[in-house]
């Protein structure tokens, strides 16, 4: 049973979450206030969190900052205001993991955590190659993102990308898990940029919809469109010109 803390100043909505994450079967504790969080979270470090960013006292980015400078591989959710993507950036750029907004939907919460738990079980099995895999399709080189795309993962993309240089296309394929904070929209806006200059057509596919919306916002789809699969993405880059490459070396050859 994996444990969740939630933290929200409003007590009828930790109810709610206390029932239904319950339900669900975590093991769930909760916090009416950000310095009570903190408290519960020194004492128990349960490897999910959940709290609202707008509070009274300590807000919920102070909370944010304060639990990544404890323990970063702790998994933590921001609920923001609705369509409010200037706030959720800033909490990506503080390392959060995932962004939900208010009004909470089931749905979006219920995807938000299944993200959450998936992370947190193959987190040791990426730690190898920061959860970035390689392959040639035809022209294209894929770039399959698993896990938290984070500023630690900077020299395994690096390397990845490095393995793509002779491929015509590059398409970055994110698993259904897939997160980014704001280290990892830097070097994925960086890529993107690179790529695209360097005259190959790059596409964007499986990012959930929360964090597609943080990368409209950057101009990252501009340059790069994305997909919701992979298929509608490989259908688009047929259809893309991109400089002439010689194949030298296949991805993961060299």
């Amino acid at each position: 049973m994996r444990t969740i803390l939630v933290i929200d100043d409003e007590r009828p909505t930790l109810r709610m979450f206390e029932l239904y994450l319950g339900a669900y079967g975590y093991h769930v504790l909760t916090a009416a206030s950000g310095e009570e969080g903190l408290g519960i979270f020194a004492a128990q470090l349960p490897p999910i969190v959940l709290t609202d960013i707008k509070m009274p006292g300590m807000d919920g980015l102070a909370v944010l900052r304060a639990i990544k400078e404890r323990r970063p591989q702790t998994e933590v959710v921001v609920i923001t205001g609705h369509g409010d993507v200037d706030l959720a950036l800033t909490a990506l750029e503080l390392r959060a993991t995932d962004f939900i907004d208010k009004p909470i939907r089931r749905e979006a919460l219920e995807a938000a955590l299944s993200r959450a738990t998936a992370r947190l079980s193959q987190a040791a099995a990426c730690e190898d190659r920061g959860g970035v895999d390689v392959e040639q399709d035809a022209d294209v080189a894929v770039l399959t993102i698993r896990g938290s795309l984070t500023g630690e993962a900077e020299p395994y993309l690096a390397r990845a990308l490095k393995q793509t240089e002779n491929a015509a296309k590059l398409l970055f394929a994110f698993s259904s898990d897939a997160s980014i904070n704001g280290a990892g929209l830097d070097l994925l806006v960086q890529a993107a940029e690179d790529a695209g200059g360097g005259g190959r057509p790059v596409a964007l596919c499986g990012l959930a919809e929360n964090f597609a919306k943080v990368l409209d916002r950057l101009g990252v789809t501009a340059r790069a469109p994305r997909f919701a699969g992979r298929k509608d993405a490989m259908v688009h880059l047929a259809g893309q010109g991109g400089e002439a490459r010689a194949a030298k070396t296949a991805p993961g050859d060299g």
